[in-house]
């Protein structure tokens, strides 16, 4: 497999995000919920992501681009809906570009984020949850040491349809330091 690094979200990204956001947007849509069509409008897309990057200094959520060896963007890996206090957690959510699917990007790049969630987020705990029939989005999750949690029901909505989660957490420690 190729190296692959991740950086976290900066102004200088936009124009490549939304060309890798457009090029894959019928691939993402199939498996997730739609993010509309004013996201992929660069003016609105832009302005969204520059509110990321507010809510990423003030530590509300992380948004990582994971880049090849070209430097080109494959995929995202993020930690979002972080909750500070005794115990810090977030959830994990990554997506990878159709042409870098199933090739060992995304395995990678949550362990990648995970020792950042630690080391440098100071994050405890990692939570996660995939569509029921998103077997290579769990694989992922459990390549990495997270462990199955339970499964909500009619939690998902897409496609006119409700469809349930199946969730997993990691508990991180001292060996990704």
């Amino acid at each position: 497999m190729t190296d692959i690094t991740i950086m976290l979200l900066e102004e200088s990204d936009m124009e490549a995000l939304f060309r890798f956001e457009v090029e894959n947007r019928a691939y993402f849509e199939s498996m997730v919920p739609s993010r509309g069509d004013g996201y992929y409008n660069f003016e609105q897309f832009k302005s969204i992501q520059q509110e990321i990057l507010k809510e990423q200094n003030d530590g509300a959520l992380y948004m990582y681009l994971i880049k090849g060896h070209d430097h080109r963007i494959i995929g995202r890996v993020n930690l979002v809906s972080i909750v500070r206090g005794i115990f810090n957690k977030a959830e994990l959510g990554y997506r990878i570009g159709k042409n870098h699917a199933g090739k060992g990007y995304a395995t990678r790049a949550v362990a990648l984020v995970l020792q950042e969630a630690i080391c440098r987020h100071k994050l405890h705990r990692i939570e996660a949850g995939t569509a029921l029939d998103n077997i290579g989005s769990q694989v992922v999750l459990i390549k990495n040491g997270f462990q199955f949690m339970g499964r909500s029901h009619q939690f998902i909505y897409q496609n006119g349809d409700w469809q349930d989660s199946v969730n997993f957490e990691k508990v991180l420690d001292e060996s990704y330091r």
